[in-house]
């Protein structure tokens, strides 16, 4: 019998040194849809994605640049997708984080595989070409992943101060789980790196190579992005999406235009809820797994973190979801070996 599935596609940052090697060593077999890729690239004058998977070692002023990774990660991703044993599962959903709601769409049918690879890699290009603002991370939950009474709307107070000084830009760009990953300007990071506790021995978190996803900052990057592709490239889903809002786009029955103007517009420039897309999917689908594309595996923890605060079936903390993983897993990245075997043909 099959078990129903939602399936996750990640975004950036997570084709990392470990990862060095992805396609070559998971998809072999697919061959021919790289080689689309790497056509792709080429026309577009940059490095095929199956030469930045083979080069000899990891660089991470290459490897993390928007224009490089976007395409790898997708190629990663979609790839994984199409190595889903679909007799051992029914795929009831896919919804995805940021630059994952482009693979998300191309898993689901509304793009084609070589439209999402240019959606992907042009996004991912002209974020790179602007490259307006930046990234952090810090997190609202303790190390046993139960939220700090009180930590989210001290955090969000703090965005909220900075943002209406002078000079400053500072907003909520993903709400991630158990973390919320804010953007803005140089003044406005440096701000809240400097005014905020320092916690874990990580956190305020910059992440390099991230320009402000998610925020009005990418308004140019919108734009440039709705002239060069267009909403011919989209279709009707063969497979329900849920996007970063937590909306429902319902399989054969969607509105072309809105899911361009959507992914290009909306979801460019206003924040992306993981956690409500993670919600949803639980509590509308009611999933036996949530399947993780690859590569990396850095999203199980916010997917767990969102399922613990959506109190799926019972899991109130991070002992809880430990215990479920080790016992029978409910979530399944395919960027972790053991995991990946029970996922793939």
């Amino acid at each position: 019998m099959k078990q129903t599935a939602v399936v996750i596609a990640p975004g950036r940052g997570t084709y990392n040194r470990e990862e060095l090697g992805y396609l070559a060593r998971h998809h072999g077999d697919q061959a021919a849809l790289i080689r689309q890729f790497d056509t792709i690239r080429q026309q577009a004058g940059q490095d095929h994605v199956s030469d930045l998977d083979a080069a000899a070692r990891y660089s991470a002023a290459k490897h993390q640049r928007g224009d490089n990774a976007s395409g790898l990660i997708f190629a990663c991703a979609y790839a994984d997708f199409r190595a889903i044993d679909r007799d051992r599962f029914d795929i009831v959903a896919v919804t995805g984080n940021s630059m994952g709601w482009y693979t998300a769409l191309t898993c689901a049918g509304a793009l084609s595989p070589e439209d999402g690879f240019k959606v992907a890699n042009t996004m991912g290009t002209l974020m790179q070409e602007h490259m307006i603002g930046g990234q952090l991370i810090y997190p609202f939950v303790d190390e046993n992943w139960c939220a700090i009474p009180g930590a989210r709307a001290t955090i969000e107070a703090k965005m909220s101060d900075i943002n209406h000084r002078s000079g400053h830009v500072l907003g909520l760009s993903i709400d991630l789980g158990g973390m919320l990953v804010l953007a803005g300007n140089e003044a406005g990071l440096a701000a809240f790196e400097a005014e905020m506790p320092k916690l874990q021995s990580r956190y305020p978190m910059r992440l390099p190579g991230h320009a402000g996803f998610h925020t009005a900052l990418q308004q140019p990057v919108s734009q440039q992005g709705l002239a060069r592709l267009g909403v011919d490239l989209f279709s009707n889903p063969d497979i329900t999406l849920v996007d970063g809002r937590g909306a429902i786009w319902p399989a054969g029955a969607t509105h072309k235009p809105a899911l361009h103007s959507y992914t290009l517009d909306t979801q460019v420039v206003a924040p992306y809820d993981l956690s409500a897309a993670i919600r949803v999917t639980a509590r509308d689908f009611m999933p036996d797994v949530f399947i993780i594309l690859g590569p990396g595996n850095t999203l199980g923890g916010a997917v767990a973190q969102s399922l613990i605060a959506a109190h799926w079936r019972g899991l109130e903390n991070k002992s809880d979801s430990k215990a479920v993983q080790q016992n029978s897993p409910r979530i399944l990245a395919m960027g972790t070996p053991d995991q990946r075997a029970r996922v793939v043909r």
